[in-house]
């Protein structure tokens, strides 16, 4: 268990995500000066956590405000600014659940005992991932068996990302159609694909990070701890999206730039 400050915002941060912020509340100068005082080597980072839509944390207990899991966003550039304030430039790091939330005067930012959540991908690898690979009735107890249900499940999490990963340049495609903004669309969604390649666990997140969806959306995908089953999730909330797409013609927010990490961090 770790205490760590928060900087509440109003959607969650995803691990390898970069994060540009304009700090000019005095509590969150505070926050970087802070960071900024910390001995060469150690951690400058902060916990990032999303608020619930129609809440508000000034007016209301912090701990009904804001959502239980976040992601901690390591400080990558720091540029003081003339009024006091600091341009930042974080990237998302590690997820945690909180604990306990701290509210005082100094410092005056909240801060808040963390427990760290562990990705499952070591495990789920391990383990072949059996869900709906062994036969009715239940296989032997055989070595030979596992390495075939494990070769399996990672043949499956190929068609997996392979299937995600169309959905989402579909889905690109289709928002960039709606807002007259497809010129460059194809390349750009190309280059974020290429600089996943390889890595489901990004891809996951680039997909998280990137698609038009609600706050309850991606909160669930960053509480999921296993990248198979968040790349699970993405395909049936692409796949909705692209219907709502495709039937009402309409995106549910004017379209941000599709960006995503360059590599996970």
């Amino acid at each position: 268990m770790d205490v760590i400050p928060l900087f509440p915002l109003g959607t969650p941060l995803f691990p390898g995500v970069v994060l540009p912020l304009q700090v000019f509340e005095p509590r969150y100068r505070r926050l970087v000066r802070d960071l900024l005082e910390l001995p060469e080597g150690a951690a400058r980072s902060f916990g990032v956590v999303a608020i619930r839509q129609g809440w508000e944390v000034e007016h209301v207990a912090p701990a009904e405000a804001l959502y239980d899991v976040g992601c901690t966003a390591r400080l990558q550039t720091v540029s003081p600014q003339s009024d006091g304030g600091f341009r930042i430039v974080a990237v998302g790091a590690d997820r945690f659940r909180l604990l306990d939330l701290i509210v005082g005067e100094d410092p005056p930012y909240l801060q808040a005992e963390v427990e760290w959540l562990a990705e499952e991908e070591a495990a789920e690898e391990a383990a072949g991932d059996h869900e709906g690979l062994t036969a009715p009735g239940g296989w032997p107890a055989d070595p030979q068996h596992e390495d075939l249900v494990s070769e399996v499940a990672r043949g499956s999490m190929g068609v997996l990302v392979r299937g995600v990963a169309d959905l989402f340049t579909r889905y690109v495609t289709a928002v960039a159609t709606l807002t007259g903004d497809v010129d460059g669309e194809e390349a750009e969604i190309a280059d974020l694909l290429s600089s996943v390649s390889g890595d489901p666990r990004a891809l996951s997140y680039l997909v998280a990070s990137s698609a038009l969806l609600t706050s309850e959306d991606r909160q669930e995908l960053l509480a999921e701890s296993a990248t198979r089953r968040r790349l699970r999730t993405e395909s049936r909330l692409l796949r909705r999206e692209l219907t709502l797409l495709e039937t009402v013609g309409a995106v549910p927010a004017p379209l941000q730039r599709f960006v995503g990490p360059r590599s996970v961090n």
